[in-house]
């Protein structure tokens, strides 16, 4: 990793107001990355925390944390959807509050060799751990439709299909291992949109999310947050992208009670499930203008925040 600096977390001060950190609490930074909400969590009470992190960077910026909270921090590397085993293996069995931060961190995006970013040239890899597909082998290895599919789901490109048939001719001549050469043939067949959004935007993301398994990891995580709080404990989330909030929203109201009825005309369901999530507010929580004018990576943010009830989690461990 090559000049790294910290940056503050996104949305810190609604996340620490949802988590009401207090003495004596264990809370879950399972998307520990730089350790922003750990550190701030530390600072706030004299609680223990559990840092969780899949990319191996994020455990040797820990260290300088572990040391200044000794005996309060720990970093865990592996992946938030397996927290359930990840914090029994250490003998934590219930937690008071659990913040998420989803998609890429800073420190990844701002480091070329990751290949994360489109703005500066280099391998494209794009995997938050040090093991797994590389979005390389994606690119060069899918089929002209899988590629496309990709694209359109994950990346919600309407021209995912001129996208992908410029992949594979591409790459018939050479294989498509830089970021900048990606980036460079999707601003060929894709035109500039007048928000001024880079064209290779949401390709980057698209197989950013596929290679990663962040949606599957986002609907494992969102699980075992229900089955590690214990009644009364807390769940933040922080996303940036409509894909991510309509997941994390859809689960939330669908365990707070708060989704849409079925029409009063269907037959009724056999069984009503007590809720397992109470909603701290209806609806979403945006970062102030103020925010968005410092850092402009805290624009497309959104939170949901919920508390944990009495009834037992829906989903085995």
């Amino acid at each position: 990793m090559t000049g790294f600096i910290p940056h503050t977390p996104v949305m810190l001060n609604e996340v620490m107001e949802a988590l009401s950190p207090r003495d004596g609490a264990i809370y879950v930074d399972a998307t520990f990355g730089a350790g922003g909400y750990a550190e701030a969590l530390l600072e706030a009470a004299d609680c223990t925390v559990w840092g969780i992190d899949r990319d191996p960077e994020a455990q040797s910026i820990g260290a300088d944390l572990e040391r200044r909270f000794r005996g309060r921090l720990t970093v865990l590397n592996g992946r938030f959807g397996d927290m359930v085993r990840l914090l029994g293996d250490v003998g934590v069995e219930r937690i008071d509050g659990i913040a998420l931060d989803l998609g890429v961190s800073s420190m990844q995006l701002d480091d070329p060799e990751r290949g994360f970013s489109f703005h500066a040239d280099g391998p494209l890899d794009m995997r938050m751990a040090s093991s797994g597909m590389t979005a390389a082998e994606a690119v060069n290895r899918l089929t002209e439709k899988e590629l496309a599919d990709i694209i359109y789901r994950y990346g919600e490109e309407r021209r995912s299909r001129r996208i992908a048939r410029a992949i594979v001719e591409t790459r018939r001549e050479t294989p498509i291992t830089r970021t900048g050469k990606l980036a460079e043939l999707v601003r060929r067949v894709v035109a500039r949109s007048k928000d001024g959004i880079d064209p290779a935007t949401r390709t980057f993301q698209a197989l950013r999310i596929y290679v990663n398994d962040e949606m599957g990891e986002l609907e494992r995580g969102l699980n075992a947050a229900e089955i590690l709080l214990r009644p009364g404990g807390r769940l933040t989330v922080v996303s940036f992208h409509s894909l991510e909030d309509r997941q994390v929203k859809e689960f939330l109201q669908g365990r707070s009670g708060a989704a849409a009825k079925p029409s009063r005309h269907l037959p009724p369901k056999a069984v009503e499930t007590a809720p397992t999530f109470k909603l701290l507010r209806r609806r979403v929580v945006k970062p102030t203008a103020a925010e968005t004018e410092a850092n402009s990576r805290a624009r497309s943010a959104r939170m949901r925040a919920a508390e944990r009830t009495e009834t037992p989690a829906r989903q085995a461990a």
